[in-house]
């Protein structure tokens, strides 16, 4: 059997740069903490808590003084970084560069507006880390719509400035953009920015031909990565064989038998070395059964 990872999955480089922070700081015999899971992929967050890295949530944060905590590359609203002057906390701050220059967009354009004339609305997932922190650059204000069906929720005679969280799919945006604009008062203005990362946006179509090459995909990802999710719907599109799994642990030979190629591909929070380890686990299932 043919078995291919695919060279565009895995880490993108924001989670690469706040991984590679978290090591250094261990390494030096440090004591770390994060805040909240520095990767949506549970064994890489293992793999680091063995190492020492402690994961703490915005309660303990809160309570903490004189620690060292990383700030994962989702990035933080500014009630975070008041907390840490507040308590003499020394932040490793891992906010993706691509995060931090929406996070300055969306503040510059609140600040510019003191009466709040304009709606700030941002098409994301609600509760998600980047979206938390983005909401914060608003003082809470901005409006956060997760379907292109939500643009029902806006004052459509009030002017409207769109973002998005730098994971969203681009189709979604575009229907969200064209929503607004049936919509929209002729007395209101409309302002959108694309703001999603690229590095994520070009997974959609290369992760579609990479599982349309194979019999089987095997989808390697966390539970809780929203972009997993995403991408994960797009190899199911083009092959129904695709697979979602947590481990290699989890592959069922059923799924392989009679077929002659599977492809093991992931999410922006994937880490190489457990795509490695499927690969591993295939062979080693393929050698058993012959």
């Amino acid at each position: 059997m043919k078995i291919e990872i695919d060279q565009g999955s895995g880490f993108c480089p924001g989670v690469t740069r706040a991984i590679s922070k978290a090591e250094e700081e261990l390494g030096a015999g440090k004591t770390l903490y994060c805040l909240g899971d520095i990767v949506h992929n549970g064994q890489e967050c293992n793999r680091l808590q063995k190492m020492g890295l402690i994961t703490i949530e915005h309660d303990g944060f809160n309570k903490m003084k004189n620690a060292t905590v990383l700030l994962r590359a989702h990035g933080e609203p500014p009630s975070t970084y008041e907390t840490a002057r507040e308590n003499n906390l020394d932040l490793v701050d891992a906010t993706c560069s691509v995060v931090l220059h929406l996070q300055e967009r969306i503040k510059k354009e609140y600040d510019s507006d003191p009466e709040h004339k304009n709606q700030i609305v941002i098409f994301g997932k609600n509760g998600h880390a980047e979206v938390l922190g983005l909401v914060g650059q608003t003082d809470g204000h901005a409006i956060v719509i997760e379907t292109p069906d939500e643009v029902e929720k806006l004052d459509f005679s009030r002017n409207i400035c769109l973002y998005s969280q730098t994971t969203k799919s681009l189709d979604g945006f575009r229907q969200v953009v064209e929503n607004i604009k049936q919509r929209i008062s002729p007395t209101a203005t409309f302002q959108y920015y694309d703001t999603i990362c690229r590095q994520v946006a070009n997974r959609m179509p290369n992760i579609r031909e990479f599982a349309s090459r194979h019999d089987v995909v095997l989808f390697v990802c966390g539970k809780k990565s929203s972009n997993g999710r995403a991408l994960f719907e797009q190899c199911v599109k083009v092959n129904p064989r695709s697979y979602m799994i947590d481990a290699a642990s989890e592959i069922d030979f059923r799924w392989l038998e009679n077929y002659d190629s599977v492809g093991i591909c992931g999410a922006t929070s994937t880490p190489k070395w457990l795509m490695e380890e499927c690969k591993i686990r295939i062979e080693q299932l393929l050698g058993s059964n012959e």
